[in-house]
């Protein structure tokens, strides 16, 4: 039977594990250091489902203050397919809820095209936006020392 619950810091290797094997890991995020910070705010969780102790899913689920953003959106292979990936979302979805987000979101790396459609029969659309970033990795936080660029560092948002 398959329980959705959120993940636990004990299960945070099985989590990276199925991040890599589903392709949602890259080279400039560690998938250990996203989740323990998940796991460490108030305003983010990261549910889990489980069938028989084993991790077979995963939702990342963030709160801004107005709005929910969903990560790490994953199923193990063998699950694809089987509404898994829906139970996932609609769980997240209940939590963003009752953390009092009106509007979720969610972003779709651009050659992870074949995607958007199981994004879009769950009601999500296209928000016509451009997603901009900056990465702060090289500024320093309260209290720290700003770390020198090594050379090559070119600093390339996500």
């Amino acid at each position: 039977m398959t329980e959705i619950a959120p993940l636990t810091a004990a299960e945070a290797g099985s989590a990276a594990a199925l991040w890599e094997a589903s392709g949602l890991v890259r080279s400039w995020n560690d998938p250990h250091a996203d989740i323990a910070a998940a796991l460490a705010c108030p305003t983010s969780t990261i549910l889990a489902a489980r069938d028989g102790g084993r991790i077979i899913g995963t939702v990342m689920a963030g709160y801004d203050g107005h709005r929910g953003w969903l990560y790490y959106v994953a199923c193990a292979a063998d699950r694809r397919g089987t509404g898994l990936g829906r139970a996932l979302v609609e769980a997240a979805e209940q939590w963003l809820a009752a953390q009092g987000a009106r509007v979720i979101r969610l972003m779709v790396r651009a050659e992870n095209e074949a995607v958007t459609g199981f994004y879009q029969a769950l009601g999500y659309e296209d928000g016509e936006m451009i997603v901009m970033g900056k990465r702060l990795s090289i500024l320093p936080r309260q209290g720290e020392v700003a770390p020198q660029a090594t050379e090559g560092e070119d600093g390339n948002a996500a």
